[in-house]
This record gives C-alpha cells, structure tokens and sequence, in this order.
C-alpha cells in the first residue's frame, strides 16, 4: 500500500486486512465483512441518510486505515492502545506532510492524485473529536461481534463533574435549529406534507406539553377536552396517563390547539376533536389510523436530530461540538428541554405539575383556581413561534 487513495479504492495487502487480527471476536459475529475495509464501510453505511455525517466518519476512518496501512504496518484490528496513543500524536502533526498534508491553495478531489487527507495538524478540540468518532467505530465494531474488544475504552475519561442528566437538553439555539429543520422540511408531494405535518405536531406536543413518549402512544385526540374555569374563561386542557396510571391535566395552550388544527387538516378532521374520539395523537403515514409504536415515534425524534445536525455542520466546523449533541438528543431530551425553557419564564410549580413531577388531586376543587393559573402562565409564555 504505497500510494493514498480514499477509502473505497483502498486497496490493502492481505497481512494488513485484519482477516487474522488478533484483536478479531472469536465467534462468530453479526456482519459479513471478513475484512477491516468492509467491516469500516458497513458502520458508514448506517449514515447513509446523514451526508453532513456520513463524511465527518468517512474522514476520520479514512485516515485511520490510511494511517494504519502506510504509517504504522498494522491491521485495524491489530491495533492495541498504545497505537492509538502513537495515531493520536500523529494527528497534532501529520508527517511527512508531503504525503498526508494538502498543498496550501490546492483543493483537488477526492480522485484526484493530489488529494490528501489532512489540510494540516488538527486542534486539540479537532483531536478530540476525531478520537471520539473512532471510539464510537470501535464500539459498533465490538457490537457487531467483529472485533473482541475496543481499545480506546482504556483512554482516560475526564470526570464528570454533575449528574449525566443535566446536559440532556437543547439549548435555545439548538432548539431553533431544529424548527428550522423542521420548518425547511419538503412537501412537494402528499407523503412529504404529510411527515413535515406530523413531524410538527409531534414536536409541539414534546415542547409545549412535556408529554413523555408514552403519554403520547397511549394518549388520543379524545383526550383533549374544553373547560370554563373559575373566572369564566374557557381552557382546553390534554389528559393523560403519566407514571403509575396516574392522570395528569396538561394546558393545551392556545398555540398548542392551533397546531393541533393544522394536524387534522391535513387528514381532512374537523379542527377540534369531538369528546370521546380514538383518533390516536400521532397518525401513521400509511394504513389505519391507529397509535403509534414508541420506536417509530423515537425513530421520527431521531431523524429530525440528525438533520438538524447535518444543518449545523454545514455552516462549518465550529459547529461540530453542537452538532454532536444534537446527535445525541433523544425524545426524552424534548422533555428536559421543554421543562428547561420553561422554568426560566414561569414559576417552578408550573413546571412541576406541568411535566408531573407532583400529584396534583383532580377532586380538589380548592386547587382549580391554580390550576387555571398555571394555564395562563403556561399560555403567556411558552411557545414554539412557527413562522407560518
């Protein structure tokens, strides 16, 4: 292997294709690959639908294997840790840079014989993400029963300084990337409307709501119900079934109701529900109308995320950090987030028998004026503000 070439021309001599790794799972595993170059390109292929991804873990494997082949004269899955603490000096100053360093001012293809894999040392930040897109190849790797273990799990872990779950939210700016994907979403055919409608709904309900995933498959239509409170003002509220069995009053805002019409226009319903209907909160695209399973919905969450990643990467690098998280983010993160933004407009109590944190005695009719209150706030100050 004298000469760089990208990932899907590599041509790699037999002793160093990993057939014979001694870091190869005894077993059996999952995939076919019998090769550390089809194995690496079965783990890119699970991002086919995130191009902006797709070519940040192209890269990195790339160099990865390029290094492996031409530098180091190991298999992938010969590599132990300290040749990844070798690789990782090598990323702070790649040499000799006529062979992996981009000319300065050229910016050949990827078929060009001009073209390189680095445009010169990485950042520490850059490094640090670079060794963090391999630990997570590694880790699918072991997964997938290719590989017998990952031996970046040895690298030193900075400790935690506060609980896991603090960081399990977007921040605003990151929440409006993800509207705006949302928003930006196509709708040139019945299908794509029908997905952009309901990807929109489902995000309202998560952030003006707080619903958990569960609340949202078992919860339909019919549980929305109109209400005249103790100072004469109508209120629509959503009922449903939170941890235990127990019933929870959510305020259905009037943005939240207004989307709510939006979602049923496009399945030709009347904009309110009637008392009593089973249509359920969220509609499949295709076949009955019945409720969804909790990993499609996960599964809508998810896409939407990595979209809003791919929109952030491509405004450049500096954004990877952000992206990353994004990435990360999971349905229940929506409900840290909508319980986030909303504890900094509105009093704590709100937020606590918002997201069900507290029981709150539907008999008590002492505590309805409260709970008109906590509707009102709810209303005055928690928004998604879709342009249109």
């Amino acid at each position: 292997m004298k000469s760089l070439t990208t990932l899907n021309f590599l041509v790699i001599p037999p002793h160093l294709d990993g057939r014979d790794g001694g870091n190869r799972a005894k077993l059996p595993g999952q995939l076919t690959a019998r090769d550390d170059r089809s194995a690496v390109l079965a783990w890119l292929a699970r991002y086919a639908d995130s191009p902006a991804t797709l070519a940040s873990y192209r890269k990195e494997s790339e160099r990865l294997m390029l290094w492996c082949g031409l530098q180091h004269g190991v298999a992938l899955s010969d590599l132990t840790h300290e040749d990844l603490l070798v690789y990782q000096q090598f990323l702070a100053d790649p040499q000799p840079a006529e062979r992996w360093v981009i000319q300065q001012g050229q910016k050949p293809g990827r078929n060009s014989p001009l073209w390189r894999p680095f445009a010169g040392p990485l950042s520490t930040a850059s490094q640090r993400q670079a060794m963090s897109i391999l630990n997570a190849l590694l880790s699918w790797l072991v997964e997938a029963g290719y590989l017998a273990g990952n031996p970046l799990a040895l690298s030193r872990r900075r400790r935690r300084l506060a609980p896991p779950h603090i960081s399990r939210f977007l921040p605003m700016t990151q929440w409006q990337t993800v509207m705006h994907t949302i928003e930006a979403m196509p709708v040139s055919n019945a299908r794509e409307q029908s997905h952009a409608a309901r990807c929109r709904w489902l995000f309202s309900l998560l952030y003006i709501g707080g619903l958990r995933v569960s609340e949202i498959g078992t919860a339909n239509m019919g549980s929305f119900f109109n209400q005249r409170g103790s100072d004469a003002h109508e209120r629509w509220w959503l009922e449903v079934k939170g941890k235990g069995g127990k019933n929870r009053l959510i305020p259905a805002t009037p943005e939240l109701m207004a989307e709510l019409a939006r979602y049923r226009q496009v399945h030709h319903l009347r904009p309110q529900p009637l008392e009593g209907e089973n249509t359920p909160l969220l509609i499949p695209l295709i076949g009955p109308h019945k409720p969804m399973a909790r990993t499609a919905i996960h599964e809508i969450v998810k896409g939407v995320m990595r979209a809003s990643a791919d929109r952030l990467r491509c405004q450049g690098p500096e954004f990877e950090a952000a992206a990353a998280h994004l990435e990360q983010a999971s349905t229940h993160w929506m409900r840290h987030t909508a319980g986030s933004h909303l504890s900094e407009k509105a009093d704590l109590k709100v937020v606590r028998d918002n997201l069900g944190h507290a029981n709150i005695s539907t008999t008590s009719i002492y505590l309805h004026s409260e709970d008109d209150a906590r509707h009102d706030a709810t209303s005055a100050v928690h928004r998604v503000g879709w342009k249109n």
